[in-house]
């Protein structure tokens, strides 16, 4: 038991690492829109036109000239699309009133690296 524990922590401190990696590659990306999902089967456009910009220890998502949505990135749970035009963001929004909200935002074609 001792070794399966050691494995699955050593996987989920990867896992973070990797996930960091991703929230700081964000930083200044450009997006078309963004679309949130209420439930898992609907999504309804939320903005367009905007970016997404890491502000100390918070990843905020700018569209229509007002904050969308603002997380802490240590509570952040980020993840691209797997066609890779994207990136799924859940964390409990500190822009409306701490509530837990999954947003999905869309990368313009440009793409910085």
């Amino acid at each position: 038991m001792g070794l399966f524990k050691t494995l699955l922590n050593k996987y989920n401190k990867n896992e973070r690492f990797v996930m960091t990696q991703l929230i700081k590659k964000l930083d200044g990306m450009q997006i078309k829109y963004v679309t949130e999902r209420p439930d898992d089967e609907n999504e309804t456009v939320i903005g367009k036109a905007g970016a997404i910009i890491i502000k100390g220890e918070e990843l905020l998502v700018y569209s229509n000239e007002k904050v969308l949505f603002r997380a802490l990135i240590t509570q952040l749970d980020a993840s691209e699309l797997f066609s890779l035009e994207g990136v799924i963001l859940k964390a409990n929004d500190l822009e409306h009133d701490g509530q837990f909200r999954q947003i999905i935002a869309y990368y313009t074609y440009y793409r910085k690296n």
